[in-house]
């Protein structure tokens, strides 16, 4: 049998797309080399758009274990400096603490509710490709197999195997000035406080999910149980260690009490939980792969790029690389895709993936040791007083400042064209709804504000067409695609321009019977 997408990687992004795929109807396999999730502590929590983005999926409030919608964040951090939000007129940053385990945990299931078949210790070692498909060679507990695939989706990490067999090129950076460690141990009262905060000789209190600079390193951490902190800590101009060497408590407890300034006294974690404890000895990638895509194989997540993890933005990036290909692999296997519209994916997402190699590099930069870099933080922490840079900032941060080129053949001049569709409040002959509610179909939404648009018919069989009303309505019409960008919004009287947008979107119409209005 074909399968019509192979996904290589279990992990958040390729359940991800493999949840996506199956909502479109369209058949996934997912070979995840690990026979069991790893225990190894990885991102704790998603920061950025994605959370709204995930919220149009239903899946926030799995997440989150509230009923109640994402609210932006007062306050983040750049570069371990204080972004102060809570004043925007337009707050874009949102965080959720979640660890990357109960993410897999969470996305596993819905997957094998909707019948994907997720292959555990399954790795892939080798592919070919020509123009009716890909043939993947597999390494499974049995033993060797092949897999026939119209696409392959490379979700395996910053040692992709896929990206390597490619050949494509990983081009950028590997800073090693500095190596540290990471994990989860248990730390004493009175430096422990009762709601998860640290009182820190000569640092202060210190809360959970910050970073914190001194002249020797960096260190942050959060907590998800009680008497559980999970940390990491870097540190500069360090000898050497393998990173695969083990880590004991007695050099955690030395790694923080350099990086703080004081002596760390630190315990196994409460509850028997595990130490987890690993070493970051090689330096931070910040690489990015030349091409997303050769032919029928697509790169994703960190096989597409890699950077600091601080500021936390790795699953924002990941997950909306993600959003934005399912739906249009999911158009090609369904046989609606406009001609091009898979070459779109890595038009629209490279730029952004270098965005946040950017300001990644410039927060490692921010957290480096020296009296120059304490000058150029006194300057930072200046400039963000100024409301305007804050606002700019925490968009760059949370990804909120992608505008797509969704130029048609009549460009659409409205100011929502390629930007993110905002949440709106609908009232509907059915009821009250909101455009988050709209979209948790993983389809195309054309949203008509005035009742009076006819001339998306030929797509009802891929586009719903939603008649609503709605205070300061931004235009009569806006046609949003299933990840939540605008690719057309105007008048009533627009409608040649609506018909080019859903031409060049998705697809050739279909025949509609004499008479039909929608």
């Amino acid at each position: 049998m074909k399968a019509d997408v192979v996904i290589s990687g279990g992990g958040p992004n390729g359940l991800l797309m493999a949840c996506e795929l199956a909502l479109a109807g369209v058949r996934a396999i997912v070979l995840e080399r690990l026979p069991e999730r790893s225990t190894m502590p990885k991102a704790n929590g998603l920061v950025g758009r994605v959370i709204p983005a995930l919220d149009r999926r239903g899946l926030y409030q799995v997440f989150s274990g509230s009923d109640q919608p994402p609210m932006p964040a007062p306050a983040f951090q750049f570069g371990a400096l204080t972004l102060n939000m809570s004043t925007l007129d337009n707050p874009s940053m949102y965080i959720l603490p979640i660890p990357q385990r109960r993410i897999e945990e969470i996305l596993e299931q819905r997957a094998l509710e909707a019948d994907v078949d997720i292959r555990r210790g399954h790795e892939v070692t080798a592919l070919s490709q020509n123009s009716s498909g890909v043939t993947i060679e597999v390494n499974g507990p049995d033993g060797r197999y092949e897999l026939v695939a119209d696409y392959l989706v490379a979700a395996d990490g910053g040692h992709s195997v896929i990206r390597k067999q490619l050949g494509i090129e990983f081009a950028g950076i590997t800073d090693t000035s500095f190596g540290g460690m990471m994990g989860q141990v248990g730390i004493a009262a009175p430096m422990a406080q009762p709601n998860g905060e640290l009182e820190i000789p000569g640092l202060g209190r210190l809360k959970p999910g910050t970073f914190t600079r001194t002249e020797t390193g960096m260190f942050a951490f959060g907590m998800f149980q009680p008497g559980v902190y999970r940390f990491g800590a870097y540190e500069w101009d360090r000898p050497y260690v393998d990173e695969n060497a083990p880590v004991s408590l007695v050099e955690v407890g030395e790694c923080l009490s350099r990086v703080l300034g004081t002596d760390i006294a630190v315990t196994a974690p409460a509850g028997g939980e595990m130490l987890l404890t690993r070493r970051a000895s090689d330096g931070i990638n910040s690489r990015q792969a030349v091409h997303y895509r050769e032919g029928r194989v697509f790169l994703v997540g960190d096989a597409a790029h890699v950077h600091s993890g601080v500021g936390g933005p790795g699953l924002n990036l990941g997950m909306q690389d993600v959003l934005n290909l399912a739906w249009k692999l999911a158009a090609q296997v369904n046989g609606w895709a406009p001609e091009g519209l898979l070459d779109t994916y890595e038009s629209e997402r490279h730029p952004v993936g270098a965005r946040v190699i950017m300001h990644t590099r410039a927060q490692s930069a921010l957290l480096s040791p020296g009296p120059n870099i304490t000058a150029l933080r006194q300057l930072f922490e200046e400039l963000l007083r100024n409301q305007d840079n804050v606002q700019h900032v925490a968009d760059l941060m949370a990804g909120a400042d992608v505008r797509y080129d969704i130029t048609c053949d009549t460009p659409c001049g409205h100011p929502l064209a390629g930007q993110w569709m905002p949440d709106l409040p609908l009232r509907t002959e059915n009821g009250e709804t909101t455009v988050t509610e709209l979209m948790r179909t993983g389809r195309p939404v054309l949203l008509d504000l005035t009742g009076t648009l006819a001339a998306a018919a030929g797509w009802s069989d891929r586009v719903d067409v939603v008649v609503a009303t709605a205070e300061d309505a931004p235009a009569d019409g806006v046609l949003i695609r299933p990840d939540g960008y605008v690719v057309w919004a105007g008048g009533a009287d627009e409608v040649q321009e609506l018909a080019t947008a859903l031409r060049m979107w998705f697809g050739a119409p279909k025949a509609v019977p004499a008479g039909a209005q929608r």
